[in-house]
């Protein structure tokens, strides 16, 4: 299977839709890939990637690739969420939260600066935080800050967030919000970060390679100089790690070429931790995809067993929900709407299409869509549903589907983790309204505790999953193939986040 770069991720849905994934596999996904021992502390270390970003401006349309590029190496957030989904302080020193939980106090670590020398300030995040909540902003975690009432710096070293609402999620959010200068200009071709690598060229359509920056305020890189090198196709990007072009290949998208590399001791295969969901997403606002009956239908006429192996042979999962493993509110709900053509021809008597209906299938062009399409529309055809395949853009995606709405039903890949939440919202591409499971996200996010917020989300899961919000066709594996030379490389890959500073080259 062949695939080109996704719009979804970090900066639009990862529209992408933010971030980047659950057990797939055996593998050591709560540990650091590679060998271990000496290593080289000016190796240049190349990375194959599929994921050009479309701009480096994660609040831009830049799409998945400007996150697994510039998230954590270039810019850093008040928060990071680490490789097995822990959210840590990192430009943040301290910070408390008021009694009645809407202040929070942030106190910035002293002496970090961006790469243009400048100090950074309290201003820098206020700035920051309100580019992410901006009218243009194209971030998927935008609606996340809705809370935010108001940004108070009464110190260059303080930053004060009152809350309209109590938000648990709140400081979790955080961290995908990167710390920018506010003085920085042409974002979208350059950057100004507070990272442990600055940029140092971005040849489009080929590769952007970054340098250790010498000011960093914390532990400089363990290798000198990152090269992202990109590639059309995964055959392509395996010859690349064949010949020796690259070192690590971020996300392995051929399970048909595994084998070359599990059988060479000069590679190492490790299967980590996805959270990106395939989702076939119905509009459930109109016809026919707003009676439940139909979407139920749909769900059981379509093999998605059958699907996962053709598409990723033994890896993946199947999950029922938008829920992955890795989320604490996660349960299989595989069975709720099981794999029955008889079942579904049934559903679609009762809800008044006994002979099917015609259906625009809208496809982003990039595998594995049309794979999935073709497949879909084969097994739909099995229960009278005549599919017409409409291939599109990635932006032509997000222009008629996410920000029009303009659909009928559509596939596109989530990276983000904890993204159920969407489904609370009705005004989301998908148009899902349930008032009840509204009610839950909203409760569930001024939970005092976790348990609760659990405890709420499980309902959101098990009552999507009942009304067949959407047909969460699987989930897809996170394999890393690196070069046996090299360690300290991310396994999980979580919202398409690749932190490449602890990677040793011996």
């Amino acid at each position: 299977m062949n695939r080109t770069a996704t719009p979804l991720a970090g900066a639009a849905l990862v529209v992408a839709l933010s971030v980047a994934l659950t057990a797939c596999g055996g593998g050591t996904s709560n540990q650091k890939g590679g060998a271990s021992g000496s290593f080289d502390k000016d190796a240049t270390v190349s990375i194959g990637s599929l994921y050009e970003p479309q701009n480096l401006d994660n609040t831009g349309g830049g799409g998945q690739g400007v996150t697994e590029a510039l998230n954590g190496n270039v810019y850093e957030g008040l928060f990071k969420l680490t490789d097995q989904g822990k959210v840590e302080k990192l430009l943040a020193e301290s910070y408390t939260v008021s009694p009645d939980g809407l202040t929070y106090t942030f106190k910035l670590r002293d002496g970090v600066k961006f790469h243009s020398g400048r100090t950074l300030d309290s201003a820098d995040v206020k700035y920051s935080i309100e580019k992410v909540t901006g009218e243009s902003s194209q971030s998927a975690r935008k609606s996340s800050f809705e809370a935010v009432k108001s940004i108070a710096t009464p110190d260059p070293r303080t930053v004060e967030v009152t809350l309209k609402t109590k938000s648990i999620s709140f400081v979790y959010n955080l961290s995908y919000v990167w710390i920018i200068d506010a003085e920085a200009k042409n974002l979208k071709t350059s950057e100004d970060g507070t990272g442990p690598y600055k940029l140092d060229r971005w040849n489009r359509g080929s590769a952007l390679s970054l340098d250790r920056y010498a000011g960093y305020w914390g532990s400089p890189a363990q290798n000198k100089k990152v090269v992202f090198r990109y590639y059309k196709d995964a055959t392509a990007l395996n010859n690349a790690l064949l010949t020796n072009a690259v070192d690590v290949v971020t996300s392995e998208q051929s399970p048909d070429a595994l084998d070359q590399f599990k059988n060479n001791p000069a590679y190492k295969v490790n299967s980590g931790d996805s959270t990106t969901k395939l989702l076939l997403a119905f509009n459930d606002r109109v016809k026919p995809f707003n009676d439940v009956k139909v979407r139920k239908a749909v769900s059981s006429a379509i093999d998605n067993k059958k699907l996962l192996e053709s598409v990723w042979g033994g890896y993946g999962k199947l999950i029922g929900s938008m829920v992955p493993p890795t989320d604490p509110w996660y349960e299989d709900l595989t069975g709720v709407n099981p794999y029955d053509p008889a079942l579904a021809k049934k559903q679609l008597a009762e809800a008044g299409y006994p002979d099917g209906f015609d259906l625009t299938l809208d496809t982003p062009n990039y595998d594995p869509h049309p794979t999935a399409a073709t497949f879909i529309k084969s097994q739909l055809a099995k229960v009278g549903i005549n599919v017409k395949i409409n291939v599109i853009t990635p932006d032509e995606w997000y222009t008629k589907v996410y920000q029009n709405h303009d659909f009928s039903a559509t596939l596109q890949e989530h990276v983000n983790d904890r993204d159920i939440v969407w489904y609370g919202n009705p005004d989301f591409y998908w148009g899902y309204d349930n008032k009840q499971v509204t009610q839950w996200v909203e409760q569930a996010e001024q939970s005092d505790t976790t348990a609760r917020q659990t405890e709420l989300l499980k309902k959101v899961n098990r009552r999507i999953a009942q009304d067949a919000a959407s047909d969460w066709l699987y989930l897809y594996p996170q394999i890393v193939v690196a070069s046996s030379k090299l360690s300290g490389y991310p396994l999980n890959g979580l919202n398409s986040q690749f932190y490449a500073y602890d990677i040793k080259k011996s």
